[in-house]
């Protein structure tokens, strides 16, 4: 069976710091056969950090090594398959806040962004993700 592997924050920024965690992850990524995707949760998430770095200085020398980090990631998001928060993992979203879930809002909609594509999600976040009814996940970084 073919599933969807889709890459939740901490992965991603592994493989964009190239650690030892992400060198190990990008190995095992390449012998992956099913498809590969992150969320638009993720990319917000990315994005915003990179936003609120460029609005600590106003120093155009510091903000060109910013924007050039920026710009890698932008490139990098540009060849990812992006899954959509869309109708149906809106409607996951407000079932489960319905249940109260301890996990925080961003988490539970990358969380209902991969069941709604029936999706194994890859995090470092077990303990959270584990409370998400029907949301298949595994961590390829420990």
């Amino acid at each position: 069976m073919t599933s969807v592997k889709v890459l939740d924050t901490n992965h991603l920024a592994e493989l964009e710091e190239n650690s030892a965690a992400g060198k190990l992850l990008r190995a095992r990524l390449q012998l992956q056969t099913d498809p590969l995707a992150t969320t638009i949760i993720t990319v917000e998430e990315h994005l915003r950090g990179w936003l609120a770095l460029l609005n600590r200085s106003n120093d155009p020398d510091w903000q060109i090594r910013v924007y050039a980090r920026l710009q890698r990631q932008v490139d990098l998001f540009a060849h990812w398959m992006v899954l959509p928060f869309d109708q149906e993992a809106a409607a996951l979203l407000r079932y489960f806040q319905k249940q109260r879930l301890k996990i925080g809002t961003m988490d539970l909609k990358i969380a209902c962004i991969a069941i709604a594509h029936d999706a194994t999600l890859l995090t470092r976040n077990t303990v959270d993700f584990a409370q998400v009814p029907g949301l298949r996940f595994e961590n390829w970084l420990d």
